[in-house]
């Protein structure tokens, strides 16, 4: 690839340029929810797209998430490829029963006759004080959810890549995107250098594999979204130490790529999972979970530890956000107490 054909682009740019090339090269992708027309959407993830594709491709709907998933079910099972924007995360709890009982179990319950190849988006976390009714991730709710493919990008090339696997499957995705990646001038707040390099052609990152952001010797961290680049700010301060931080992450929820913890588990002897979702019956749980069962097969030098969002709401307090959210300090401080620990 020449130098030319790869640009620095912000995280919103490389998904908007995920969308804008899918739907030049197949007309059956649309794209609706509130403000995704002629604004570009609130979080700009669908800007420039009115303008070049019309209203009947990029349409604005009324203020109802559940008429949004409605409209997308019915658009996907008719033969298009919608992508439905819901704004935030917890917004889905509106429209909950389209997702949990309509969308995600279609297909099964018409043995296979109907396919809805649609996507839906959404913001997740906090950092910039949005409080208890928009700041929360979730995604444990739709990995839990059997139908629903969860797809959760970590930086720009993941972005785009990521976002053409899911506009291409014939299964429902969910496309969660953290806010505090997105290269927005207001919400790049947790380093402003973290970007990545985005060819203009158009690739795929399969979905279930994952990508090891770090390679080191020490200790496993397994980092989703906003916690990829905290983990690897942690890194620098641990590498400081003479600790060799491994840093995994998983791109998506469902599929899973089991086998690339267990090879990086099965190296380091230790394991710390870091996620922005609640701690309690989460997806720190369940990996930590895929792992100790592999056991004797896969040796661990100490008990596996997690870090994750205290079960409570999140506080709008500014003083109060971040005790409720894991930041860096709260990761060094894991790990370090992880390689004292033995079994």
């Amino acid at each position: 690839m020449q130098a030319s054909d790869t640009r620095h682009l912000p995280f919103y740019k490389a998904m908007v340029e995920a969308i804008q090339g899918e739907m030049a090269r197949d007309s059956s992708v649309v794209c609706l929810g509130e403000d995704v027309g002629a604004m570009g959407g609130v979080f700009q993830a669908t800007v420039g797209l009115h303008k070049e594709f019309g209203g009947t491709r990029v349409r604005d709907t009324p203020i109802s998430e559940t008429a949004i998933m409605g409209m997308a079910l019915g658009a996907a099972a008719e033969g298009l490829r919608p992508i439905a924007e819901l704004m935030f995360v917890d917004f889905m709890g509106v429209c909950f029963d389209q997702i949990l009982n309509n969308i995600a179990k279609t297909h099964y319950m018409s043995g296979g006759a109907v396919k809805l190849p649609l996507v839906i988006t959404a913001s997740t976390g906090g950092g910039i004080c949005d409080a208890a009714q928009h700041a929360q991730t979730l995604h444990g709710f739709f990995a839990h959810t059997p139908g629903l493919k969860v797809v959760i990008p970590s930086n720009p090339y993941d972005a785009k890549g990521l976002m053409i696997s899911a506009i291409r499957d014939d299964n429902p995705v969910v496309y969660l995107f953290h806010r505090g990646l997105l290269g927005l001038p207001v919400m790049n707040f947790v380093d402003a250098s973290f970007a990545t390099d985005v060819p203009a052609e158009d690739y795929c990152i399969p979905l279930g594999q994952a990508r090891v952001v770090l390679e080191g010797s020490s200790v496993t961290i397994v980092a989703l979204a906003q916690m990829v680049p905290k983990a690897l700010l942690a890194a620098r301060t641990l590498a400081s130490r003479g600790i060799d931080v491994e840093i995994i992450d998983p791109r998506t929820l469902v599929p899973f790529d089991t086998e690339a913890v267990l090879r990086s588990v099965a190296k380091t002897g230790r394991l710390l999972v870091l996620d922005e979702d609640y701690l309690s019956f989460g997806v720190t749980g369940e990996i930590i979970t895929r792992v100790v069962e592999q056991m004797p097969r896969i040796r661990l030098k100490a008990p596996p530890r997690r870090l994750a969002v205290a079960d409570m709401p999140i506080p709008f307090s500014k003083t109060l956000e971040p005790v409720a959210i894991p930041q860096v300090d709260a990761i060094v401080e894991a790990v370090g107490a992880l390689m004292e620990l033995s079994l």
